[in-house]
């Protein structure tokens, strides 16, 4: 069983930054891959970041740039950053971590990332 818990949405101005933290503790096997989803109202869940147990990471080309995912910690407890510097209004989303091991994934309860003025 692993828990996924993630902190640090809110409101923020256009050209301002946020930083997302995804906590995952329990049972967690390499090879894995974290990353962060985003979901805006009437859209599809996209792909923003993620980062590999080796420490490869992929990223949107909307975030290229702008975004930064990073990691610290071990075997059954790490944690992921997603660091996000000049916002836009069209990055206002639900933002999700997911946790994918060989044979399962799991998803946090996601945390509200709104950008307006």
């Amino acid at each position: 069983q692993v828990q996924l818990v993630e902190s640090g949405g809110g409101l923020v101005q256009p050209g301002g930054s946020l930083r997302l933290t995804c906590a995952a503790s329990g049972t967690i096997n390499m090879p894995y891959t974290m990353g962060w989803y985003r979901q805006a109202p009437g859209k599809q869940r996209e792909s923003v970041a993620v980062i590999t147990s080796g420490g490869s990471t992929n990223y949107a080309d909307s975030v290229k740039g702008r975004f930064t995912i990073s990691r610290d910690g071990a075997k059954n407890t790490v944690t992921v950053y997603l660091q996000m510097n000049s916002l836009k209004p069209e990055d206002t989303a639900v933002y999700y971590c997911k946790l994918v091991q060989i044979g399962r994934s799991s998803w946090g309860q996601g945390t509200q990332v709104t950008v307006s003025s």
